[in-house]
């Protein structure tokens, strides 16, 4: 399987891993910003949701090579690497290490995809 492929897995993995969380952690009022801080949250969450749902147009275009789809998905993962930054201060200051952790590890892979997908620009079929 080529980097193009993995690229798009695992955008589309991501984003609807995005979207189930977010969903999963409002259902059960894990999110108690939405009584403290409603504004915040609320324009958070429409940033949230903005970068899931490009990452899984990003990501259904680089798999099915539409010339449109590295572009969408450069801009989704420079939206992912700011959002999983942004996440791992907020499980660091609430100090749940694991959260941390797979934040971090969601840093390096982002970093590496947007590396190598730079890099190696000509196995995406850029038009």
């Amino acid at each position: 399987m080529g980097l193009q492929k993995i690229a798009a897995i695992y955008s589309i993995i991501i984003g609807i891993a995005m979207i189930g969380m977010w969903f999963s952690f409002i259902a059960t009022d894990q999110v108690p910003e939405i009584n403290t801080e409603p504004i915040r949250i609320t324009y958070h969450l429409i940033g949230e949701f903005l970068t899931a749902i490009l990452l899984l147009i990003g990501g259904f275009g680089l798999f099915t090579k539409r010339g449109w789809g590295f572009h969408i998905f450069l801009i989704s993962m420079g939206m992912l690497l700011y959002t999983v930054i942004v996440s791992t201060g907020y499980y660091a200051e609430k100090g749940d290490m694991i959260m941390v952790g797979m934040f971090t590890l969601f840093q390096l892979l982002t970093v590496i995809f947007i590396g190598l997908s730079l890099y190696k620009m000509k196995e995406f079929k850029i038009k």
